[in-house]
């Protein structure tokens, strides 16, 4: 599960991304309105979406503009919303919705791509949960992982700091799946959920007696996960991960895996297509 998003944490990236992309302020704009002039734009879905950023959106016109509206009814994060349907309104100075719609877009469909493939997977992987991986864009994970939820996903770890999973290399250091698991037990004095990760029959075989809690098959043929599934027997619970399209969620449905864990949910997600508009009623 990942973390609440502060309000903090939204002032921040918004700042972030607005000093990289204003400077000292947008000299097009700025040299062609005046600064009095309110003007309205709808932002508008050019495909069909799951919709996340929202609130991170409107935060780019209020810190630009803090007498900033949203008129009319908005669509909430993790909704559906259909190709050719108004997002919200904004009503505010036009120097502001100027300088502020290519960061605010920017945000919005990256989010809001990340939702969208997620709630593709989600759909297609039923009844077995799709998780998320630490594959984030650096500095945007709490978002990317926030946006992974929106779309019906379930967040695996947040980081290195709160679950324990053990990968090839640990087990290549430790010499073996029942060293790395017995250093882990006798080093940590509260009771953690323990992953490992598992790429052939032997390996599985063998977390299972070390009593892992969750075992990943990782990058194994369908045939392979099949057997393992039936050599697990249930005792603990299964991820798959490793390259996962959604095609393929098609035959892993129905192994009777537990979850699924997608890297390219946050990593390779296409942004969405969402555009702004300036309406005709300059006031």
């Amino acid at each position: 599960m990942t973390k609440t998003i502060t309000n903090d944490q939204i002032d921040a990236l918004v700042q972030r991304a607005l000093d990289e992309d204003l400077g000292s302020g947008d000299i097009t704009t700025r040299n062609i309105l005046d600064e009095n002039f309110i003007w309205t734009a709808e932002v508008l879905a050019k495909e069909s979406l799951t919709l996340c950023g929202t609130e991170i959106f409107r935060r780019v016109f209020s810190i630009l503009d803090s007498s900033c509206t949203f008129p009319g009814p908005c669509f909430r994060d993790g909704e559906s919303v259909s190709s050719g349907e108004v997002i919200m309104k904004i009503r505010g100075k036009s120097i502001a919705l100027l300088e502020g719609e290519r960061t605010a877009l920017n945000i919005l469909q990256k989010l809001s791509g990340i939702a969208t493939l997620t709630r593709k997977f989600v759909e297609r992987a039923r009844p077995v949960t799709i998780l998320d991986t630490r594959k984030t864009t650096a500095g945007l994970r709490i978002f990317e992982k926030y946006a992974v939820k929106c779309g019906g996903g379930e967040n695996h770890r947040f980081g290195l700091f709160d679950a324990v999973m053990i990968k090839d290399n640990h087990i290549k250091a430790a010499g073996s799946i029942t060293a790395a698991v017995g250093r882990i037990r006798k080093k940590l004095n509260q009771k953690k959920t323990i992953e490992v990760e598992t790429t052939n029959l032997h390996e599985v075989e063998e977390a299972l007696s070390a009593g892992v809690d969750i075992i990943m098959l990782d990058n194994m043929p369908t045939e392979m996960i099949l057997h393992s599934v039936k050599l697990i027997d249930h005792k603990v619970k299964i991820e798959v991960s490793g390259s996962i399209s959604l095609e393929r969620l098609d035959e892993l449905a129905g192994t009777g895996i537990d979850y699924v864990s997608v890297g390219a949910l946050t990593h390779s997600a296409p942004a969405v297509d969402i555009s702004m508009n300036f309406l005709n009623n300059k006031a």
